[in-house]
């Protein structure tokens, strides 16, 4: 049934009117109103947790400056340590290293316990992908992240070797990577289109402040890496207790679970915020099944969450998954490894983390102002081209070391912009049913980007830049095959996803 016939009441004065949601929040909610600010400004700090859980291991994994202890002032190999007559300046509960010896042979342990967080990613981010489509749902799975995040980060605290805290890493990546996906899809699925772009971008500010928030926590605890695992974990039990119990489930995920009713309770109490009101005659829909049968959907009926599977049976979404997966691949192996490269400057470590953390607003804030004039998909080609040309460039210098920084930081500029835009981008490309399940697939993606990035950066100065450069570059002409989705319907089915494909052909 088109809009025109919806506003008209045709069909009869007594037949119920079938919307979508997208319609209902267009023409009754308001798409962007008091209830979804709330709402998304609760949910948004998620980001800020995953941000503290993941980057906490620059901190607590570094090798403290050492002191010779020596009394005649002279002390010989610092890979002796103590033996040699050196001492860890703030002691040897400052990090990781420092406890258990992890320097000079023993440095590729760091390196390890890094990849071995970030295997757990890939597995988790797959898992709950799942889950946050299926019977768990969007609010519970972040809830049951969050409080894992918290339980895990705490017995963190207490490892009492190096096996029993990279084991617990494993299980804190598990748990970690989901969150941020999981809190994305909850935090915009209520926002109307015109507005969901912009509020996408608008989560990646609390990752950046997570991790501003983390430098702050981390410069109090630099004498113990355990009390700042401590510190860093106690907010995610805060986040489940104080904050989550005032966030509602997403009325798209009830629709799909066929929970009808409840989908509409959460659009009438939208709507009441807003100082709006949904007619009592409108009942929802399903895109691409209510237009055959027009017919509401009912609380008995039920879309089950899908999968993957489900994904890779529908023609437009397989093409679409094998290109975000590629194009996400890429764009982590970029962003990751040509952040170590500024990272690796010598310089006050937490200075340079939270220089990178501030730098990293000015590309959201760029984001957000050209996704209204460009799109999602020019912009992403452009700043991934923009990203490759300028590592190209810096791959051809030689013997100018401040021009090659500024040819990495033009880089890191444009895919930072290309991994903000990444998430939104992916996710108005697939429908309810299977969007956070291939969130959580494009983010095992980016976590093994992520793997691949510190293996990349030890080939040498001039090679990663070739690498990242033609990455980038092949990254930026993949998007050239997927669409455009600005303004475009937020589809609940893969039915009618593909009827929407036949239709813009």
């Amino acid at each position: 049934m088109s809009t025109e016939a919806l506003l008209t009441g045709g069909g009869g004065a007594e037949e119920s009117r079938c919307m979508s949601i997208d319609d209902v929040l267009a023409l009754h909610t308001g798409e962007l109103g008091r209830w979804q600010l709330r709402h998304f400004v609760l949910v948004s700090f998620a980001w800020t947790l995953e941000a503290m859980h993941t980057m906490i291991m620059i901190f607590a994994d570094r090798e403290p400056a050492m002191a010779c202890a020596a009394s005649d002032g002279r002390c010989s190999d610092r890979c002796a340590g103590a033996a040699a007559g050196w001492e860890w300046a703030l002691g040897s509960g400052s990090s990781t290293a420092a406890e258990w010896g992890l320097v000079c042979g023993e440095r590729y342990k760091v390196a390890l316990v890094q990849a071995i967080f970030f295997v757990g990613c890939m597995i988790g981010a797959g898992v709950f992908g799942h889950l946050s489509d299926s019977f768990l749902g969007r609010k519970g799975s972040l809830v049951v992240l969050c409080f894992l995040n918290a339980v895990v980060g705490l017995l963190t605290a207490l490892s009492p070797n190096y096996w029993v805290y990279a084991a617990l890493r494993l299980l804190t990546g598990f748990s970690t990577s989901s969150v941020g996906f999981c809190s994305f899809v909850l935090a915009t699925e209520p926002i109307g289109p015109s507005h969901r772009g912009t509020a996408g971008i608008s989560t990646m500010y609390f990752f950046s402040g997570g991790i501003a928030a983390l430098v702050a926590v981390a410069t109090m605890f630099q004498s113990s890496w355990r009390l700042l695992y401590v510190a860093t974990s106690l907010p995610s039990l805060a986040f489940v207790l104080l904050v989550m119990p005032f966030v509602s489930e997403s009325p798209r995920w009830y629709l799909v679970r066929g929970r009808a009713d409840d989908a509409m309770r959460v659009l009438r109490d939208i709507a009441s915020t807003n100082g709006r009101r949904i007619p009592d005659d409108v009942t929802l829909m399903l895109d691409g099944d209510a237009d055959d049968t027009k017919e509401p959907l009912s609380s008995s009926s039920s879309t089950s969450g899908g999968t993957i599977l489900d994904a890779f049976r529908s023609r437009t979404a397989r093409v679409r998954l094998v290109l975000s997966v590629m194009v996400n691949l890429i764009c982590s192996v970029v962003y990751f490894g040509l952040s170590l490269n500024v990272v690796n400057l010598e310089t006050n470590l937490y200075i340079s983390v939270a220089a990178n953390a501030l730098v990293e607003m000015p590309a959201c804030l760029l984001t957000t102002l050209l996704l209204h004039h460009f799109g999602r998909k020019p912009v992403v080609i452009g700043t991934m081209l923009l990203s490759g040309v300028s590592c190209v460039a810096g791959s051809l210098v030689t013997g100018a070391g401040a021009i090659r920084m500024a040819c990495g930081v033009v880089g890191i500029f444009g895919m930072g912009t290309t991994y903000n835009l990444l998430v939104v981008y992916t996710a108005e490309l697939f429908p309810t049913v299977v969007r956070t399940a291939v969130l959580g697939c494009t983010a095992q993606a980016m976590q093994m980007g992520a793997i691949l990035a510190p293996l990349v950066v030890v080939l040498g100065e001039r090679l990663p830049f070739a690498l990242f450069g033609v990455s980038g570059i092949i990254g930026g002409l993949l998007v050239f095959s997927l669409p455009e989705t600005m303004n475009m319907p937020l589809y609940d089915t893969l039915a009618g996803l593909e009827k929407g494909e036949r239709a813009d052909d």
